[in-house]
């Protein structure tokens, strides 16, 4: 059996991918343009365009570093006003940038920082955004863990935190200054259909062995169904740095 690495399994669900992934708050877009300098824009890891089209209608000229050919299809589709490379960016030759940027894919890097650092000029900007699933008003993530110990086993399997417990992205200090954090709360409610297609975008459940990963779904399934949809709460956090000059 061939083990795929998780960062290359979301090419296998690109279409499902495309649909289903949440696209980002306006105003995460307008602070960044506020925190930087402009120009030209490098994205690591740009999906199918899930952030790149409002990072060209902010006036970057973009381009994009993506590590799946599946995905880059896409987003050359979605946004054609943007560069797209398929590449892994820690070893793609570029640059140098005004800005880099990612969105929720900065952990996939093993070295972010030091390749950011490449790929910057002198007093260029990286801007890192993570994306969290926190713990809000709707009991069902609390309640979903009975499916997750029954099918799923595993010591760190919890609700999900809540907003106030998740800090600030650790800084790399001999590469880069911290500018600013923004944080962002955006909240989707989910059919039951719609819940389990974001699911199955995530690469722990596309690892998992189809039998396990069918009897999870449903289970998940049939407890939004039961409830009518699902009211998931994203918190997204904007962190800023600069390259010193």
């Amino acid at each position: 059996m061939v083990c795929v690495e998780p960062r290359r399994t979301f090419g296998t669900v690109a279409g499902l991918y495309e649909r289903a992934r949440p696209t980002y708050p306006g105003a995460l877009f307008a602070d960044l343009r506020a925190l930087t300098e402009g120009g030209r824009l490098l994205e690591v890891g740009c999906g199918t365009g899930q952030a790149t089209r409002a990072l060209v209608d902010s006036g970057f000229d973009v381009t994009c570093v993506e590590l799946s050919a599946e995905l880059a299809a896409r987003a050359r589709r979605n946004v054609p006003e943007a560069e797209i490379v398929v590449a892994d960016a820690e070893r793609w030759q570029g640059g140098p940038f005004d800005v880099v940027c990612a969105f929720t894919a900065f952990h996939w890097l093993a070295d972010g920082f030091g390749t950011a650092a490449r790929l910057l000029r002198d007093g260029g900007a990286l801007a890192v955004v993570e994306t969290h699933h926190v713990l809000g008003e709707d009991l069902y993530f609390a309640e979903a863990q009975e499916d997750y110990d029954a099918v799923v086993p595993h010591p760190d399997n919890r609700p999900p935190p809540r907003p106030d417990e998740i800090g600030e992205l650790e800084l790399d200090e001999r590469l880069f200054e911290r500018v600013a954090t923004r944080r962002y709360e955006q909240t989707i409610e989910y059919s039951a259909d719609e819940y389990i297609d974001v699911l199955a975008t995530y690469s722990g459940n596309i690892a998992l062995p189809a039998a396990q990963r069918d009897e999870l779904f449903r289970r998940l399934h049939a407890r939004a169904a039961a409830r009518g949809s699902v009211r998931k709460l994203y918190l997204f956090v904007l962190s800023v740095a600069y390259r010193p000059r």
